[in-house]
């Protein structure tokens, strides 16, 4: 997915960082204080216009709609993490759906825990037993829908939160994805108490609330995702449904960025849902019914929302303004906090201006639809500094595990702006200091650390040019 794995003593360094700035006594000088430990970090670099300003181009086209539908096009055909769930056959290989949950729904070897303490077997052997793989069929007769809320996609069918270490709850090892609202999924499983579906999303196979999809024909789904692809999209971080008593079905519903719903003529009327539609936009979403039936209704947006008529012009001054708009949000592991992680950050960004990305960094990474350059193990830091010189703003540099932004050079040095849980520096006595950085920052390149395990450049493993 996903981010670098946060050591404990982030918590120490975190508290440390605290203490320090209340001696400070102001607000400001708490964030000056935070901001502090990142080596080179002004708060002017904390706006994307410092970094638009700083391009020669900013606003020249990258990818025009032609070149983007292009890549799109390559990356639904080459690349093997995403998936095509609408084009799916009416019947499924049983042995090949029980192979996908398998292949998700791995039993964990090593200890695991709640915040109630360690899993024991039993509670294990019942989420084993949950998946009903006995009852999957020779034959899987297809069941199509669409997301009517932001939906986790888990490991297993079960909301129970699951860590690694005793106390590190913000990574939930059962937390894969999240769906948003609109979104197309094929069902080719319920778990054995009829609460879950197994499904197939444009990027992920996992595990969802039944009571989180409207399940109608193939093609009242098709239908509606075309009509999508041709609405308003959201450009904000997010963007809300109005609140609306008359049709709560509807109301107050997160949308995400980049996310596209079809766009409702209201046809003169002089009240939706209790209020006169002219002050909004109106597009449209799938409703679950009582019986799990998938309908449709109109929703109201306010006109203040951050919203487009179609995609944002594919530039780097866009890339940047879409980036800093989720500045300071929490790191959410796998789409989890109501946030995102390394990877969907990076993912809603592109998506606004209509680029598919893959979901995962391993994924990103070694996508063969994008323009690739390797960073192999032996590479010499000297030629890895020379790539870092050479990104481009929208650029996406990898290691294990995560994936940053460029956004610029200062002086020289490359800088980013990434989603993590944390990473470290080293100070002028040598000691390496973690940051509880937890959400989306901006840091430069070379002096950051990945914990305990070495640079930042020298874990680079590739650099991926989305142009």
């Amino acid at each position: 997915m996903r981010s670098i794995h946060r050591p404990s003593s982030l918590r120490a360094a975190f508290h440390a960082l605290v203490m320090a700035a209340a001696l400070l006594g102001t607000s400001s000088a708490v964030a000056s204080a935070s901001i502090a430990a990142i080596p080179g970090l002004d708060r002017a670099m904390l706006s994307p216009a410092f970094w638009v300003a700083r391009q020669p181009a900013a606003d020249a086209v990258v990818l025009d709609a032609a070149a983007i539908e292009a890549l799109n096009a390559r990356m639904r055909r080459e690349d093997a993490s995403i998936h095509t769930p609408l084009a799916l056959p009416d019947h499924l290989d049983g042995h090949m759906v029980r192979t996908w949950i398998e292949a998700v729904s791995k039993r964990p070897t090593q200890p695991r825990f709640t915040t109630a303490g360690r899993i024991d077997d039993a509670a294990l052997d019942a989420w084993m037993d949950a998946l009903a793989l006995d009852e999957i069929p020779a034959g899987v007769a297809l069941r199509f829908g669409l997301v009517v809320r932001r939906a986790d996609l888990r490991a297993f069918p079960t909301a129970t939160r699951v860590f690694s270490e005793p106390g590190d709850t913000d990574i939930d090892r059962f937390q894969e994805d999240a769906l948003f609202p609109g979104t197309p999924v094929a069902v080719m499983h319920t778990s054995r108490d009829g609460e879950w579906l197994f499904v197939e999303s444009e990027r992920y196979r996992a595990w969802i609330r039944a009571s989180l999809v409207a399940l109608g024909s193939r093609a009242a789904v098709a239908d509606f995702a075309a009509r999508a692809a041709r609405g308003p999209i959201v450009t904000g971080a997010t963007a809300r449904t109005v609140f609306t008593p008359e049709a709560p079905e509807v109301s107050d519903v997160q949308l995400e960025m980049g996310v596209r719903l079809p766009r409702v003529n209201p046809d003169g009327a002089t009240a939706l849902h209790g209020q006169v539609p002219g002050f909004g936009r109106v597009i449209e979403l799938p409703v679950r019914e009582h019986d799990g039936a998938l309908s449709f209704s109109p929703a109201l947006i306010p006109a203040a929302a951050d919203m487009a008529d179609d995609a944002l012009p594919h530039t780097r001054a866009t890339l940047l303004r879409q980036a800093f708009k989720f500045l300071g949000e929490r790191y959410g592991w796998g789409h989890g906090y109501n946030a995102r992680d390394c990877s969907g950050f990076v993912s809603e960004v592109y998506r606004s201006v209509g680029i598919l990305l893959p979901r995962n960094t391993g994924a990103q990474a070694t996508s063969p639809a994008l323009d690739r350059i390797e960073v192999a193990p032996d590479m010499p830091r000297s030629q890895r500094l020379q790539l870092l010189r050479e990104a481009d703003v929208g650029d996406l540099v990898f290691m294990p595990g995560h994936v940053m932004m460029v956004i610029g050079h200062v002086g020289g040095e490359p800088w980013v702006i990434h989603d993590t849980a944390g990473m470290s520096v080293r100070t002028a006595g040598g000691a390496v200091t973690p940051l509880p950085l937890n959400g989306v920052v901006v840091t430069p390149v070379t002096p950051m650390l990945a914990g305990d395990r070495g640079s930042v450049v020298d874990r680079m493993t590739a650099i991926q040019r989305v142009r």
